[in-house]
């Protein structure tokens, strides 16, 4: 990663602002983005105790001109983009016969349009410097989700986009990676909005079992390095992949509905 660019959306937290670190301390001059200018600028100062490189850029991924304005920044103060990790995102957490469509609609905007502008506008320097484009999906991209239906979706059409995106390149020598983390100790449940779109405000699984952000941005440099095409991430990552894939549905339907039904205050409960 040597002189190499990384931007990162959702650069302020997270798995976003762990792949800024461990990207940048590989030897990546890195850029993030984010919405919150504060916690972006906390998130600058911290990369760059680390004696990291690093530029914010404020920025909604589900605005197109902003997506377009990180990568003019980018190319203004660096010259190239070696890597694009497509990171930012928001999830939800309710029932979809109760749930506002504002709600699905905003998800789709950030999580699956988000992706698609920021490659859009990266795609030519990527193609140039023969970089990678990373797509931080979900186990939810493989297997949907009961209450969490607009994230599924979001995350079925990004895997679609970046697999087709992958077999689009070959002959570019372009690297397309869609990182599939599993349940990450994270904000992103905390921030889930809830049926009204408003923010949920606490997550309803314990953090403290998840694997850590910094452990899941440590997998992602090194699918990244090796080029690999695909990641999916923990035991119970793998084995929901696993068995969705040769269970029959039925089985499948019943014990995800099952797990999830388990978690605090799940809308699943009174389904």
């Amino acid at each position: 990663m040597n002189d190499k660019v990384v931007v990162v959306t959702g650069g302020s937290s997270g798995i976003g602002k762990a792949c800024a670190e461990i990207f940048g301390k590989a030897g990546a001059n890195v850029v993030i983005t984010g919405r919150n200018a504060q916690a972006l600028e906390e998130s600058k100062r911290h990369l760059e105790s680390q004696n990291i490189v690093c530029l914010a850029v404020v920025a909604d991924v589900s605005n197109e001109n902003d997506c377009k304005n990180v990568v003019e920044k980018t190319i203004a103060a660096f010259g190239k983009i070696d890597v694009l990790i497509n990171n930012a995102g928001i999830s939800m957490r309710a029932l979809f016969e109760e749930c506002e469509l504002s709600v699905i609609r905003q998800v789709m905007e950030i999580n699956f349009f988000g992706t698609v502008y920021m490659t859009k506008y990266a795609l030519p320097y990527i193609i140039a410097q023969k970089g990678s484009i990373v797509g931080i999906s979900s186990i939810a991209g493989y297997r949907g989700l009961p209450a969490r239906t607009a994230y599924s979706a979001s995350k079925f059409a990004m895997n679609g986009f970046l697999e087709a995106l992958r077999t689009e390149m070959l002959p570019k020598n372009v690297h397309v990676l869609t990182a599939c983390p599993g349940f990450t100790a994270s904000n992103i449940r905390n921030t889930a909005l809830a049926k009204d779109g408003k923010p949920q405000g606490e997550s309803p699984r314990d953090e403290q079992k998840m694997m850590s952000a910094e452990e899941v941005a440590h997998h992602i440099l090194q699918a990244t390095l090796k080029r690999k095409p695909t990641l999916v991430l923990t035991q119970q990552g793998k084995l929901t992949v696993f068995l969705n894939k040769w269970l029959p549905k039925k089985w499948i339907d019943r014990l995800v509905f099952n797990a999830l039904a388990k978690e605090e205050n799940s809308p699943l409960k009174k389904a």
